[in-house]
């Protein structure tokens, strides 16, 4: 059975000074809600290796909140292991919008071979999430389809979804329920019913302050990373070698800077056996980079993230939202430290 994984080496961090002092606070419009939000925020760090990026959710505890610390360090100060691949294939991805908006969303990706479908979204049914994912297969008809329910359903609830959307060919499932012996409550019947989805591991790993309890309970047949949350590209590579389970390498609405982190880590990963979720750029109405990293026919060329810094004043945030991100900065640094 997988160990826990020992922690990584990592050199010391800066000084708390100079990340105040390398700190750039933005707020970039969205295309669509998500997540339940039209803005995201982020601080970015620029540091002697290049650029990081701290961006945990408003919500997320100051705890929580220094693996992203860790790993906006890891990308300014240290930067990436060295790459396997230059080119990282990734999929679209469709929030929980109306059917009818299908075509609209897919447009902004280009050529795809593979589509992530948010689904269980609160207020909304499984015939709306039913009718989305009957929109995509319309649209693309080789792709791979894999949905994303974020934790929204019970077990009774996630088997009967999954039994019908099934029927679309679904690649797998993304935490369809919110517990790790839910998650294998959901694989074991769908297996007893012959229903052939795979189930994936997402916040059930980033979110566990053991993230391979999911390997030791045999609760998923691949794992969900994603480089922030668990604490930079080298930890994540720890973490997926000591799971020995499939991953796909994700993002968390980060701008170009913390997806640049995210395609450091596929690019040195052993296996690339899924497209990964990276190309969530394109949700987004604005970007720190003049070179956006985003898709071109189906795959992000690996390259840096340099902030620009007329972009940086655009989309600077307002003096409150400044402040209170530099507040946070200091308190889940006293965490990381």
């Amino acid at each position: 059975m997988p160990a826990e994984p020992p922690p990584v080496a990592s050199p010391l961090p800066p000084p708390v000074e100079e990340l105040l002092t390398a700190a750039r606070v933005v707020v970039l419009p969205m295309r669509v809600k998500f997540r339940g939000i039209l803005e995201r925020e982020a601080l970015l760090l620029k540091g002697p290796a290049g650029w990081g990026e701290f961006g945990p959710f408003p919500e997320y505890g100051d705890a929580e909140a220094s693996r992203w610390l860790a790993s906006a360090i890891e990308a300014g100060w240290q930067g990436f292991p060295e790459p396997l691949r230059t080119s990282i294939p990734v999929n679209a991805t469709v929030p929980a919008v109306p059917a009818a908006r299908v075509p609209e969303i897919l447009a902004r990706f280009g050529r795809v071979d593979a589509v992530k479908i948010k689904v269980a979204e609160r207020g909304q049914s499984l015939d709306d999430d039913a009718a989305r994912v009957a929109a995509v297969r319309a649209e693309l008809p080789d792709a791979a389809i894999r949905v994303d329910a974020n934790g929204g359903w019970r077990v009774p609830e996630a088997v009967e979804a999954l039994t019908r959307l099934a029927g679309a060919g679904l690649e797998y499932a993304e935490q369809p329920v919110p517990d790790i012996d839910g998650l294998a409550e959901v694989r074991r019947q769908l297996r007893r019913a012959g229903v052939p989805v795979l189930i994936a591991a997402d916040e059930s790993v980033r979110k566990e302050d053991d993230p391979l309890k999911v390997a030791r309970a045999g609760a998923a047949d691949l794992i969900v990373v994603k480089v922030a949350p668990l604490g930079g590209v080298r930890r994540a590579l720890d973490i997926v070698a000591q799971a020995g389970m499939p991953a796909v390498v994700s993002s968390a609405l980060d701008t170009s800077v913390g997806i640049r982190a995210g395609l450091a880590l596929a690019a040195a990963l052993p296996e690339l056996p899924y497209a990964c979720g990276l190309g969530t750029v394109s949700l987004l109405a604005g970007d720190v980079t003049s070179d956006p990293l985003v898709p071109d026919d189906g795959a992000i060329r690996l390259r840096d993230a340099v902030a620009d810094e007329g972009l940086l004043e655009r989309y600077a945030a307002p003096a409150d939202r400044k402040e209170w991100w530099l507040s946070r900065l200091r308190r889940v640094y006293a965490e990381l430290a």
